[in-house]
């Protein structure tokens, strides 16, 4: 099925990683429903023409939306993802992640949609006892939000193995950067995502605090693998050919295989935006693994996908122009 004759619908579209994704889908020539419930998404970063407000747990009206707009495959980002919050009040994070996509899939059946791109995270792993991670790591979740993305990963396995709706999960790890376009970027409300707080940091001039100094890394400083969000977006494109094409159902991880400090991401946005950031250092936040580094070996080889824009200064200097627009 070529591109052009494709309806993809996107759940969480109006959200950082959805908005990205959307743009690359358009580009690529699918034709492309959003719904969100715009609780978390911003409204602004969607096509009035394209947009369905409905929340994943309204089962029926997920259905409806499926029934009127035909689609081949759903990709679906619709989550909370902060895993601080996730610590503190676990019980939105099972209602809106796991319940939501299991309503999802629920209307998914009724409406005969069998194909599904599924938004996980690195966070399945937990404290992994190798880096970088492959997807044979166990599932090790220390914080709520990754056991709210492990429970839909089962949930899918068992739709599959009974229903036969196949699914590709994408556990990726810390998006970053812009569409080099500069039509979307981050926008979250709270922001809890480490480059935008160091641009309002050096805008403000009011210290960020970075979480932890002690961890067992070479500065003590969280490592993680910084994957830019239109690399994102293509390996999510690269997922739905998978399934369009009969692929079987397959989780794969997606980064880049270098790890980055957080004193790493600071200096880089120092350089890229020639000021100092003021920070100051606070404890840990509960749930947070010291280094998080993908193998992503298995996409690259059986989707064909690679990382174009990861650089790190790349993803900084796409995520500054977005900041200063």
């Amino acid at each position: 099925m070529s591109s052009s004759q494709a309806r993809i619908l996107v759940t969480g579209g109006a959200g950082y990683i959805g908005s990205n994704t959307t743009l690359q889908l358009l580009d690529a020539g699918y034709d492309v429903v959003v719904v969100d419930n715009l609780s978390r998404g911003n409204k602004q970063t969607v096509d009035p023409a394209r947009l369905r407000v409905v929340d994943l747990l309204d089962t029926e009206g997920m259905i409806r939306v499926m029934r009127e707009m035909p689609c081949q495959a759903v990709i679906h980002f619709a989550a909370f993802i902060a895993v601080g919050e996730s610590m503190k009040l676990p019980e939105i994070y099972f209602h809106n992640n796991t319940a939501g996509s299991l309503s999802l899939l629920t209307a998914m059946r009724k409406a005969d949609v069998n194909n599904i791109v599924f938004s996980s995270t690195a966070a399945v792993y937990g404290m992994p006892a190798h880096i970088p991670i492959s997807e044979d790591e166990p599932y090790a979740p220390v914080n709520a939000y990754g056991e709210s993305k492990v429970m839909v990963e089962k949930f899918l396995d068992w739709f599959d193995r009974i229903h036969g709706l196949r699914s590709v999960c994408l556990r990726y790890f810390n998006a970053s950067g812009a569409d080099p376009a500069g039509r979307a970027g981050e926008d979250h409300d709270p922001e809890t995502h480490l480059i935008p707080l160091l641009f309002r940091a050096v805008r403000s001039g009011i210290p960020v605090t970075l979480f932890g100094n002690d961890y067992p890394t070479p500065d003590g400083t969280c490592i993680r693998d910084y994957i830019h969000v239109t690399d994102l977006a293509r390996a999510h494109i690269a997922a739905v050919d998978w399934l369009a094409q009969g692929g079987e159902s397959k989780k794969f991880n997606v980064g880049t295989g270098q790890g980055y400090s957080v004193r790493e991401v600071l200096t880089a946005v120092e350089k890229v935006t020639g000021q100092a950031v003021p920070f100051i250092f606070g404890p840990r936040r509960e749930g947070d693994p010291p280094s998080l580094v993908a193998d992503s070996s298995r996409l690259q080889n059986e989707l064909h996908w690679t990382p174009r824009d990861s650089g790190i200064e790349r993803i900084v200097e796409t995520a500054w122009a977005w900041f200063n627009r």
